[in-house]
């Protein structure tokens, strides 16, 4: 059975308030396609895991529709800070649940185990666990040293952009997977746009992702731009910078323009 479906449908499953966990890494194949049709649909007080982020944030932030973020870092790189996510920040509009992203990725995994949380090393030095409270300690009852331990991150939905899938959700990612399986075991469900949908019987690639997990997946080609999905297409360094200079423009661009997709 296809799970194949348009931007539209998929996105209107998408609840108000819900979790979501964004896969890709900063301007690099996260679902930006996905992340506009958000905003056309006029989705509010959204929560978002992301282990870095960038325009995804920023642009759920300036279009009002971002509630909380869970990362380690939102930025755009060697283009500058995230200003509409940091202005939601300082305004009050937009909740920081700040993690290392170690921390973001040990949180899903205490989801994919089933555990209410999961022991994570690396906080010695830092002020995080006491400024967060996202960081508690306990006692390990094998060495009773004190252990760091994180809650579980279990998002409502994944949604990731991938090179090729098939129609039964099986997807293929070419280059860097970042979190984006981890976040998929984690999810409650599945959504994944990609490039390009073959027959399921037509793969000369093993997909990293099974269709099993997935419910549903959109054909979305530069789902991914002004960022880059690897090796078809770099960051649009021009266009990144225009949204820098005019977020608002871009964002009633975005809410004016009919998806294709």
């Amino acid at each position: 059975m296809s799970k194949q479906q348009s931007l539209q449908e998929a996105v209107s499953s998408i609840k108000d308030r819900s979790l979501l966990a964004l896969g890709g890494n900063a301007l690099h194949r996260s679902p930006i396609a996905f992340v506009e049709e958000l905003i056309r649909q006029g989705k509010k007080e959204l929560a978002v895991i992301k282990t870095a982020g960038a325009l995804d944030i920023d642009l759920l932030a300036a279009a009002k529709s971002l509630r909380s973020v869970y990362a380690g870092y939102i930025g755009f790189e060697m283009l500058g800070l995230a200003q509409n996510y940091r202005k939601g920040v300082q305004n009050g509009e937009v909740t920081v649940h700040e993690h290392a992203c170690a921390s973001v990725i040990a949180g899903l995994r205490a989801s994919i185990y089933g555990v209410p949380f999961q022991p994570i090393n690396g906080f010695q030095g830092s002020e995080l666990p006491e400024l967060t409270g996202l960081v508690k300690y306990v006692t390990c009852p094998f060495t009773e040293e004190k252990t760091a331990v994180v809650p579980a991150l279990r998002p409502d939905v994944t949604v990731i952009h991938a090179n090729i899938a098939d129609e039964k959700g099986n997807a293929y990612v070419d280059g860097a997977l970042f979190e984006d399986e981890i976040m998929v075991k984690a999810a409650k469900r599945v959504i994944v746009t990609a490039e390009k949908i073959i027959d399921s019987q037509a793969w000369d690639v093993t997909p990293q992702i099974p269709g099993f997990l997935v419910e549903s997946v959109i054909l979305a080609e530069k789902g991914a731009a002004p960022g880059s999905c690897a090796p078809l297409y770099t960051i649009d360094e021009k266009a990144v910078v225009a949204y820098l200079k005019d977020p608002a423009s871009y964002v009633e661009k975005v809410k004016g323009a009919v998806s294709h997709v």
